[in-house]
């Protein structure tokens, strides 16, 4: 388990095993490499972030991270992996899922899509860009990478 605080000041609780919290994953986030860089969406208010968010109604974890994926970056992902889960402790808490994807199509990004568009940053640029959301700041983001390139040599 690897504790830290967010950049809004929350307890956040990190695990690379899964059904480690009590919470139910209510959340997703998607890390996806693709001939060397990292899929990244724009958020309109954030910055630079992957992509991620909350589980519709009737939806699983898996199903709701395969679809922001899509409607953040028009990236359509398969080969979901489940890597990593972690509970921020605001009021109430929540859990959320972490996922790796493999790029299956990428089509024209359009106005439909829920942000400003995507890019695709090496990772030097994700531990430096000047436009990063708070969340890809914090030492738990930090820890994933760190986790996720051990990962990587496997895969």
């Amino acid at each position: 388990m690897f504790t830290f605080t967010d950049e809004n000041g929350y307890k956040c609780e990190l695990s690379f095993n899964r059904q480690s919290f009590e919470i139910e994953p209510r959340h997703v986030l998607v890390l996806v490499l693709y001939k060397g860089k990292w899929l990244c969406t724009i958020n309109k208010k954030r910055g630079i972030e992957f992509p991620g968010g909350k589980v519709e109604p009737g939806e699983t974890v898996e199903e709701a991270a395969i679809r922001e994926v899509y409607e953040e970056t028009a990236v359509e992902i398969s080969d979901l992996k489940w890597f990593a889960q972690y509970v921020v402790h605001d009021a109430p808490p929540f859990c959320k899922a972490v996922f790796t994807g493999r790029v299956e199509r990428i089509d024209e990004f359009s106005e439909e899509h829920e942000t400003s568009g995507m890019t695709w940053l090496t990772m030097e640029e994700l531990q430096n860009h000047p436009s990063l959301s708070f969340y890809m700041k914090d030492e738990g983001m930090k820890k994933m990478l760190q986790e996720v390139k051990y990962h990587e040599r496997q895969w």
